[in-house]
């Protein structure tokens, strides 16, 4: 890549960045079903932890689902406007199903060198024992203990809870990437953590285990949306060098 096309890349995605705002007033245009999929597949390549994508996007397309939808967001404005509602969906019943996949995949394979596959596969037999093992509840008391002297391994996929954590951390990435190729495409969005997750979970029937990290409303700002000039932390105060 030469400066020109690096330059010209940086200005585009600084237009797609400083559109993208959390918009909670949409009009009442609607989405075209082949932008939402161009949305969703442009999410889809979201970096994930050894690539095991642990989550679903749950677009919800039922008009009376998404009625309820929006009262199990406590009614906010950004999910009773909106044109569609994507709810992003984390389990490590996913990571696992996309460890079969994928160790399929390599065996199929008759282009990766055997030194690749080895690889790939020792590292996903390895991931795979870490959550199923790793993921029973017996190894969530042990990692609060430990995490109190070592607040770095609460991070770590082990026990219920912080496999779950994984799983969610995961899926944010693929959240934020959808919400930016929705700006690309003039498309606004407003990420939701205002939710019962209890409710959410019994409409989409969810599997035991499932969590939501966040609700994803999206739609075209309406003429009376508030945008409001953004305010953000010094960058030299989130920002340490060493």
């Amino acid at each position: 890549m030469n400066n020109q096309t690096g330059s010209l890349n940086w200005d585009i995605f600084q237009s797609i960045n400083h559109h993208r705002r959390a918009i909670r007033d949409f009009s009442s245009q609607q989405i075209s079903e082949d932008e939402i999929y161009a949305i969703l597949t442009e999410a889809q390549l979201a970096p994930s932890s050894v690539n095991l994508q642990p989550y679903q996007f749950h677009w919800v397309r039922n008009s009376a689902k998404k009625i309820e939808v929006a009262q199990f967001c406590n009614g906010q404005k950004a999910a009773t406007t909106a044109a569609e509602i994507i709810v992003i969906v984390a389990n490590t019943d996913y990571a696992r199903q996309t460890i079969v996949e994928q160790l399929t995949s390599i065996d199929r394979s008759t282009t990766m060198p055997d030194k690749s596959k080895d690889y790939h596969r020792k590292i996903l037999t390895k991931f795979d024992k870490i959550l199923k093992v790793g993921g029973l509840p017996i190894w969530t008391p042990i990692v609060s203990l430990l995490s109190m002297l070592r607040p770095c391994l609460s991070l770590l996929p082990i026990g219920h809870l912080g496999s779950r954590h994984w799983a969610a951390r995961n899926a944010t990435f693929a959240a934020q990437t959808l919400m930016l190729a929705a700006s690309a495409k003039g498309i606004d969005s407003c990420p939701m953590e205002g939710f019962s997750a209890a409710k959410l979970s019994r409409l989409l029937d969810l599997p035991r285990g499932a969590v939501i990290p966040v609700v994803i409303a999206l739609g075209y700002r309406s003429e009376n949306a508030r945008v409001e000039e953004q305010s953000r932390r010094a960058l030299k105060t989130i920002t340490i060098e060493h």
